[in-house]
């Protein structure tokens, strides 16, 4: 294999482009960026502090709320604070060390989250529709979720061991795989092969799973007796849905730009991959403390 003269095995120091295109902007941008991160910090830390000194809060499902709640806040502090400073000081070099953290931490910590989002779908398809098996069914699938998790970790690994062109400029905001696979100057079947198994593997196999434990939930839900009942159980749901629907709906469209939109990044691509890594850490604690709230206000 013949490699250009500019080309290195790994280089040094990698540079993040930003969103193409709206460079000038950047400062405007980072107003929405920023609101953002304060809520992902308030909101999630407020939770965790309440779900670690609530004793009525210590059950599966809150416990669940609290790892959700870790994996946002993990996967905020690995992007944001790096966001911001391209935004506000043009502080675009990242060294290659950094990069491969960051990239592990985005691509392990999301698939926890969507792993997080499926022990919570059963956790509510359990209760409600085989409440006597809820002990013995929901510790092995989490147990599963972890070990699919460590699918992820091969992704540095994969782009650490390519040769790359001398621009090693990243068209986005933060370290993703792809994008920085794309930079090499080697064939990389290997790499998409693997990157898209993956999201075959643990994105769409978790989206499956989740289909069918709320068709479970559907159907047990409508023998119900009274409206009443229907409410209540349906009601357990609602917030569950949403941060469902935060998490894989910008998380669906950015792989479908990745994978059959234009080659080169445009400034909608790389807000949409932003909008997947900012939008759940935001918002699943409105939607969650508000949850949290009334069931404080229930035991009271």
């Amino acid at each position: 294999m013949v490699f250009s003269n500019n080309s290195v095995l790994f280089p040094h120091t990698f540079f993040l482009a930003g969103i193409p295109g709206l460079t000038a902007t950047h400062i405007w941008i980072s107003l929405p960026f920023c609101f953002m991160f304060f809520l992902s910090l308030t909101g999630n830390g407020v939770l965790l502090f309440l779900i670690r000194t609530e004793c009525s809060l210590h059950q599966p499902m809150f416990l669940f709320l609290a790892m959700l709640s870790f994996v946002d806040l993990v996967l905020s502090l690995s992007t944001l604070p790096k966001m911001l400073a391209i935004f506000w000081f043009g502080a675009t070099a990242i060294s290659s060390h950094s990069c491969l953290s960051q990239m592990f931490f985005i691509h392990a910590f999301s698939a926890m989250e969507s792993g997080v989002l499926v022990a919570m779908a059963l956790d509510r398809s359990v209760a409600i529709c085989n409440p006597l098996r809820y002990a013995t069914i929901l510790p092995s699938v989490v147990v599963a979720k972890i070990g699919g998790v460590g699918l992820t970790i091969s992704f540095p690994s994969l782009a650490h061991r390519l040769h790359y062109h001398g621009s090693h400029m990243i068209a986005y905001t933060f370290c993703e795989h792809m994008a920085v696979v794309k930079l090499a100057c080697e064939a990389t079947t290997v790499d998409n092969l693997y990157a898209f198994v993956v999201a075959i593997f643990l994105g769409g196999g978790d989206v499956v799973f989740i289909a069918y434990s709320y068709g479970q939930i559907v159907r047990t839900v409508m023998h119900f007796p009274s409206p009443e009942e229907r409410a209540k159980a349906g009601s357990t749901c609602t917030a569950h849905v949403c941060v469902i629907l935060f998490f894989y709906g910008p998380g669906f469209l950015s792989v479908v730009m990745q994978r059959f939109g234009a080659p080169t990044a445009s400034a909608a691509k790389v807000i949409l991959a932003n909008l997947y890594l900012l939008f759940p850490p935001a918002l699943d604690p409105i939607v969650y403390g508000m949850k949290t709230n009334r069931k404080q206000i229930e035991l009271t």
